[in-house]
């Protein structure tokens, strides 16, 4: 059998060439907090004591935590939510806000675990695209049916993408709250802002305030990314290293950029997790400027995936600060492409060590 080292470029895996087929079930199954994630804890948030509110957020996180493991099972209803004496006091959400790279999603996972791990009821967690990709697999009210036995729903990354996913998403909670589900929710907009750039808010106000309603807001402030600027990504290797890296680490993958983005197009984006599930690191010859919004926002996609699963990225080409063009940058939707520019630069770091 050929050995890794003297694999050639035509022997090595291809993430082009992964097209998995996810049940439904495993879908909902796969809505826990990220391996990245899995052990982390309120007691492992370190609050900055220059900005109190990060403690306060971990205060009141985990009181919220309490008022789910104190709630009863689901319910018939918002009447019956806020009626019954025994019924915890507050709203039925708790939103998390804050700047980039302050640690929210690291509270939300805590909070999973801690009515999880500790508490023993049942929860799920996912990242605002994977619950309107689960509505897409299943159906509305299938999806609704396999989320509402949970005594807590966790969404991360709350983001409205266009008007049709902020109608969805408002359902879906609305009808999770009359079942008697507590949701948890981090975003890095308040939520009365929600949209917002993107899309003429004021023709959603009714639906977006909904949302907002929902929610007591919990603020996280630290310094964020407009303060203190992104990370530089580390300089890229030539492409011959890029290949070398690749017939030498088992279970990694090799393609050529523009092939994967192409690739991209072609499978739903809830099943980019299982495609890159059994992958080592990740390596992408000629990686080059992306301008195309719809491509654009698939590679945010995978980028969150590949950093869900701290899989390391190997690229030659432009640097990642230098993957989407300013037009995207500054657009509607700048907080996905900067946030999708700072995790793989980060995953490339990780990648940079595998030369050795």
């Amino acid at each position: 059998m050929t050995s890794p080292q003297t694999r050639s470029a035509g022997e090595l895996d291809s993430l082009a060439d992964r097209n998995p087929r996810v049940p439904p079930q495993q879908l909902v199954a796969e809505l826990v907090p990220p391996p990245r994630f899995s052990d982390v804890r309120f007691a492992s948030y370190v609050p900055s004591p220059e900005h109190p509110s990060q403690a306060q957020a971990v205060a009141g996180m985990s009181a919220f935590g309490g008022r789910v493991l104190e709630g009863g099972g689901a319910r018939g209803g918002l009447a019956g939510l806020f009626k019954r004496r025994a019924a915890p006091a507050g709203a039925p959400g708790i939103y998390l806000d804050g700047g980039f790279g302050v640690g929210k999603t690291h509270l939300l996972s805590s909070l999973y675990h801690q009515v999880v791990t500790e508490g023993g009821r049942s929860a799920a967690y996912g990242t605002f695209v994977e619950y309107t990709n689960l509505v897409g697999a299943l159906g509305f009210l299938p999806a609704v049916d396999a989320l509402a036995p949970n005594a807590l729903v966790c969404i991360d990354e709350f983001e409205l993408d266009d008007p049709g996913d902020t109608v969805l998403m408002s359902r879906l909670m609305r009808e999770l709250v009359d079942r008697g589900v507590k949701l948890a929710a981090t975003s890095n907009t308040l939520p009365g802002a929600l949209g917002e750039g993107r899309f003429a808010a004021q023709d959603f106000q009714r639906e977006i305030q909904a949302l907002a309603g929902q929610f007591d807001v919990q603020r996280v402030d630290g310094e964020d990314y407009r303060h203190r600027g992104l990370q530089p990504a580390p300089a890229p290797l030539p492409d011959e290293e890029v290949e070398r890296v690749a017939a030498a680490r088992a279970g990694a993958t090799f393609d050529d950029f523009p092939a994967v983005l192409a690739h991209l197009a072609e499978v739903h984006p809830s099943r980019y997790g299982a495609m890159v599930g059994s992958t080592t690191a990740v390596c992408l010859r000629g990686v080059s400027t992306v301008a195309d919004q719809m491509v654009g926002l698939r590679l945010v996609v995978l980028a969150d995936r590949l950093y869900d699963r701290d899989i390391p990225v190997v690229a030659s080409g432009v640097p990642f600060d230098a993957v989407f063009t300013d037009e995207l940058l500054n657009g509607g939707y700048r907080k996905k492409y900067l946030r999708a520019v700072s995790r793989l630069s980060a995953l490339a770091r990780e990648g940079a060590a595998l030369r050795g």
